[in-house]
């Protein structure tokens, strides 16, 4: 069996001025060491690719809690949006768990679209990110309900 030996070991990597800092900074997993280097992946990034994946996801409206659709409403102002609203990760050297928080369309089945984005995200980030998905929890906090846009457009009166 042959090995291959590297420089830098998997937490570390060659820097500027030819010694060796720590890859694995706060917010940030190593992927893997090669004879070509280190590869890191911010967590935002896994996250950005969670919150996507859950939102192609027919049935899910929109992603977070009411907190952070409040703060999205004003990114949307803005125009900015934050794709790993309403995600939370937790990565390690090889594996991933995954939180979101997500307000569902009435009238979808809720255990089906909860089945959907852990289906949808698990298999994002396996492809995308190349690592192992250990859980994804999902908490619908809140249901869409179409009539509750008309209800809104309605109470707003100009004199």
């Amino acid at each position: 069996m042959a090995t291959t030996s590297s420089a830098a070991t998997p937490n570390t990597a060659p820097n500027a001025a030819g010694g060796t800092s720590t890859a694995k900074a706060r917010g940030t997993m190593a992927q893997g060491t090669t004879d070509l280097g280190t590869t890191v992946i911010d967590d935002g990034v896994v996250a950005k690719v969670a919150g996507i994946a859950a939102r192609e996801v027919p049935g899910v409206f929109e992603l977070g809690g009411g907190a952070a659709r409040a703060l999205g409403a004003i990114r949307s102002a803005v125009n900015s949006t934050d794709l790993a609203q309403g995600v939370a990760v937790e990565v390690g050297e090889t594996q991933v768990a995954v939180d979101i928080s997500l307000v569902a369309e009435y009238p979808v089945a809720l255990q089906t679209v909860a089945d959907n984005v852990r289906s949808s995200v698990r298999s994002a980030i396996e492809s995308l990110v190349g690592m192992e998905v250990t859980e994804v929890n999902v908490t619908i906090n809140d249901v869409h309900v179409p009539s509750d846009d008309d209800t809104a457009e309605a109470d707003t009166r100009v004199s």
